[in-house]
């Protein structure tokens, strides 16, 4: 691996130095830029950001076509039906979406006009078949027999007892929209309606940015995997499944490797494999003090850091590999790691999709019950269950569990993280706090 980390960053007057949560994530985005734009077909493109306008080629929907099932008349044959004294029509011919000859409705005419399908020559407006007797002469009716079960239904005659102005249930040509309209501008985020928008306008593939690809290892000895029965002093692995997840919701695409044991050259060669299909590596756990500090016996690239803040107080960053691909070492305790994913490495995701909403939302909220403590000189993040106010006012938010860094429970039950500056002791209750969505 080549030595690409900003290691110097930790040496001399700053080696052993506190570093804010700020300044550590500065120095890792300023590293970090967004992935460069490849070609996708239109599904493979789902999450992407876009980096071209996309235009229309053709008006949107590209010929008038009907939006009922019915039939396809001039009003003036119409105007005047009624329950009591309906328009008595000849059908000319069935439309079936796709159709391509059309018949023309002359005066006292109609056409059996499917849903989607072209209006035909002379046909003003269409007539839901619930306005009709569907050609039976029984009545009006609710349905259109099948084309098997009555293959002459688009023949004979047809009551209607409703009148219908122009354009009445007939979807015009351009309506959606216009040649050459702007359909979708660079920078938007692909989803299935603006998926189902490319497919419309004819476009196969799309010019993105790609999701990232992100690893994330698990390191401990005492990790088992969920299925397994654990023995003494073992423990399910929990982070590399929470990091996951959470870089899959953050718009990565996540690899999990699972759990490496406490040996260092274990640990390198399994990164190592990985960088093929990485973008990001991110690991957990072995990056504190212990004699048993996997991450930060292995990776020398990487600068290891005490940050001000609590859970999340060890963190590292480095560049590794070939291509200098960025890794973040985050903590082990479940609580610290998945903290410190939503601070460094969800940024990280959001920046290298170039997109915007590179952090998550702070807002304001009233903490009605008060936080008894918080230590001076750390900016803690404290799980907690937000509630948005009806009105204008603030809403409230209400801690969840303590602020040990081991309650996973706690932290399933969150929805946010209170934020208490680092000059914060205590919160009176009913004062304002900050609050991080994590939804």
């Amino acid at each position: 691996m080549s030595s690409t980390a900003a290691r110097a960053t930790d040496q001399g007057p700053d080696q052993g130095r506190v570093w804010t949560v700020s300044e550590h994530l500065d120095d890792i985005l300023g590293h970090i830029h967004p992935l460069e734009p490849i070609e996708l077909q239109l599904l493979d493109a789902q999450g992407c950001v876009l980096v071209e306008d996309i235009t229309v080629p053709v008006a949107l929907p590209p010929f008038d076509n009907s939006s009922m099932d019915g039939y396809a008349v001039r009003t003036a044959d119409v105007a005047a039906a009624t329950r009591d004294h309906p328009a008595v029509l000849t059908v000319i011919g069935d439309i079936a979406a796709g159709s391509g000859e059309l018949p023309a409705v002359g005066p006292g005419e109609a056409a059996r006009i499917m849903t989607g399908a072209p209006m035909p020559p002379g046909g003003q407006a269409v007539v839901p078949v619930e306005w009709t007797d569907g050609g039976l002469d029984d009545g009006p009716v609710t349905t259109m027999r099948a084309r098997g079960d009555g293959p002459d239904g688009g023949s004979g005659r047809v009551r209607v007892y409703r009148p219908a102005e122009e354009g009445r249930h007939v979807r015009a040509r351009g309506s959606d929209a216009g040649a050459g309209e702007l359909a979708l501008h660079a920078g938007t985020v692909l989803g299935p309606p603006q998926i189902g928008l490319l497919a419309a306008v004819g476009r196969a593939t799309v010019k993105v940015r790609p999701r990232p690809r992100v690893v994330v290892l698990s390191t401990g000895s005492e990790l088992v995997q969920p299925g397994e029965e654990v023995g003494p002093g073992r423990i399910h692995d929990s982070n590399s499944y929470q990091l996951t997840a959470a870089a899959r919701d953050a718009g990565a695409i996540a690899y999990r490797v699972g759990a490496v044991a406490d040996d260092a050259a274990t640990l390198r060669a399994a990164i190592e494999d990985q960088l093929v299909r990485a973008d990001i590596v991110v690991t957990s756990g072995g990056v504190s003090v212990g004699a048993y500090d996997v991450v930060k016996e292995a990776m020398h690239e990487v600068a290891f850091r005490k940050l001000a803040m609590q859970p999340g107080k060890p963190q590292g960053f480095g560049r590794i590999g070939p291509d200098a691909t960025p890794l973040l070492a985050l903590p082990g305790n479940p609580v610290s790691s998945y903290v410190s994913f939503e601070l460094f490495v969800r940024p990280v995701i959001r920046t290298m999709l170039g997109g915007g909403g590179i952090h998550r939302t702070v807002l304001r909220a009233v903490c009605p019950e008060g936080i008894a403590s918080s230590p001076e000189g750390r900016r803690q993040f404290l799980r907690g269950w937000y509630e948005p106010s009806a009105g204008e006012e603030p809403g409230t938010v209400t801690p969840v569990g303590g602020a040990s860094s081991h309650l996973i429970k706690a932290m399933a039950q969150a929805n946010a993280l209170i934020v208490l500056p680092e000059k914060v002791t205590a919160v009176d209750p009913g004062t304002e706090v900050d609050v991080l969505l994590l939804t």
